[in-house]
């Protein structure tokens, strides 16, 4: 028996989380359209495409340029992508690779997007390099793109209804949390209403049932 036990410790961890695979195609600097649903890259965040930045004082399509180059990784490529959950916008959440390449992580080396480590701290170290060496954004100022998507509920993406792919490990919706209406705005969820998964009455200021409104009661 106590050779078995010594065994099953070096046995592999069987993962359940829900592989995708397919052809992909850039919707904007960090979310991609393939066969049949909508996926947002877990982790990070990309100027939305309508926004712009500065960079030695002139204006520059920050998000057009991530979009760019999410169009250069990922068209017409196959991805793996591992489900981590969904966002309110039925988009599948997960991190994705074409090849060897770490799609998110690829981005954000390239300072095209923002590590979200109060989502995942797999891409900390790839932002401090983008940063450190001055490229993408860092090269000059920009708007959170959480903070652009509040300010321009036109550029939030379109909710589809079809149902999409969920993965097994992905947490209950009445499990949603969010420390404050950022990270909310940054993982898709914003605005919300009570009742749906995330809302919390100490993130709706106004008490009219809409937490993290675009305008009224931001935090």
């Amino acid at each position: 028996m106590r050779w078995l036990l010594s065994l099953l410790l070096f046995l592999p961890a069987v993962s359940h989380a829900q592989v995708l695979t397919g052809q992909g195609k850039a919707v904007d600097g960090d979310s991609m359209a393939m066969t049949g649903f909508d996926v947002r890259l877990a982790g990070i965040d990309a100027p939305e495409a309508l926004q712009t930045c500065l960079r030695e004082g002139e204006v520059w399509a920050c998000g057009q340029e991530a979009k760019a180059m999410l169009s250069a990784l990922v068209d017409g490529k196959i991805l793996s992508c591992h489900q981590r959950g969904s966002d309110k916008y039925n988009r599948v959440v997960a991190s994705c690779k074409v090849g060897r390449t770490d799609v998110a992580e690829a981005l954000v080396r390239a300072g095209l997007a923002l590590a979200l480590p109060q989502f995942s701290d797999e891409y900390v170290f790839a932002e401090a390099q983008a940063k450190s060496q001055g490229v993408g954004i860092w090269a000059g100022e920009f708007m959170q793109p959480a903070d652009f998507r509040a300010a321009n509920p036109s550029s939030a993406p379109t909710i589809r209804t079809e149902r999409q792919p969920q993965a097994t490990t992905a947490q209950a919706s009445n499990s949603v949390y969010f420390r404050g209406c950022r990270e909310a705005r940054a993982a898709g969820y914003a605005p919300m209403y009570r009742g749906e998964p995330g809302y919390r009455p100490r993130l709706d200021g106004d008490n009219d049932g809409i937490a993290c409104e675009p305008y009224r009661g931001r935090r």
